[in-house]
């Protein structure tokens, strides 16, 4: 069962191949979501400043009766720290508010800030400062690992270039119909693990007819179907979802994909609109994490 899988990170610590997504979560929401997925058995939550859930993810940990070490927590360095006493403080402030001893994960969100995130200026002698702050949290026991997100090859090679601990975690946006290969054969090559984020497309891949076909015949959902093609590329999947029936489903996925059908979703043409998620800066838009998640909300709220 894939709940029950890990893998091995670069310093010898064990990830669950399966996580869990909080992003778009609320902060109330989320416990109850996070408290359902470790009764089901996940073992793996990701959170992060910018989806301010951090308090809701650390409660429900602490609240489900699952011995600590038994949970893998992941946040981020907010992607505006671009310091190391900033990068420093965040990690602290993380640890305050999810109340937890350590934490098992810490990556660095974006080489950028979010609102420059396609800009010309590279940030890399300051992601190496920050680099060294994540550096201090694991030798200070406070993190267990460390890593990036959002990172291209130059970015990650810039990291390596100047540092004393080498990144264990890249985490990226992976999933049928945008598979960065290059960048996750080299990550992989140099021992870090890649992470899939949005496996499922933000849903998008949910109406894809090509997708579907595929699916069929193995008899599972356009979900599933994605989770196994990311974790027969090696990748850790992060898909959300705040139902109990798609989280059970989500573990559900012990078949195997032909390598002539991965042949062809590897080969399938990437997606050109993410709809409600096309205006976040990651895919050419102006909106930030914060400012797209205050957005969904208010629309959320305005429906009530």
């Amino acid at each position: 069962m894939i709940l029950q899988e890990t893998s091995t990170l670069a310093n010898g610590v064990s990830i669950p191949r399966l996580g869990l997504g909080t992003w778009f979560i609320d902060d109330t929401h989320v416990v109850q979501t996070v408290g359902e997925a470790l009764r089901l058995g996940y073992r793996h939550v990701d959170t992060a400043p910018a989806y301010r859930n951090e308090r809701g993810v650390g409660r429900a940990v602490r609240a489900s009766g699952v011995p600590r070490e038994e949970v893998f927590v992941t946040t981020k360095v907010d992607a505006g720290a671009k310091s190391h006493d900033a990068a420093a403080a965040g990690i602290d402030a993380s640890l305050r508010r999810t109340g937890l001893d350590h934490l098992d994960l810490v990556l660095v969100h974006s080489p950028r800030p979010w609102r420059r995130f396609h800009g010309p200026e590279r940030y890399l002698e300051e992601n190496r400062e920050v680099w060294r702050a994540l550096e201090e949290a694991l030798a200070a026991g406070k993190v267990r690992a460390i890593g990036l997100s959002n990172f291209d090859v130059d970015d990650v090679e810039n990291v390596l270039d100047g540092c004393t601990v080498a990144p264990m975690v890249n985490q990226v946006l992976a999933h049928i119909r945008n598979t960065p290969h290059e960048l996750i054969r080299h990550c992989q090559d140099r021992g870090i693990l890649v992470e899939a984020y949005s496996p499922v497309a933000h849903g998008e891949l949910l109406g894809d007819e090509e997708v579907a076909r595929v699916a069929q015949r193995y008899a599972v959902s356009v979900p599933q179907l994605s989770l196994r093609y990311c974790l027969q590329l090696g990748l850790v999947p992060l898909p959300k979802s705040a139902d109990p029936a798609h989280l059970r489903a989500n573990t559900e996925v012990d078949f195997t994909i032909t390598e002539e059908d991965m042949d062809l979703l590897r080969g399938v043409e990437p997606i050109a609109d993410y709809g409600d998620h096309r205006a976040m800066t990651i895919y050419g838009g102006q909106r930030d994490l914060s400012s797209l998640l205050a957005l969904a909300r208010s629309r959320v709220r305005r429906r009530r």
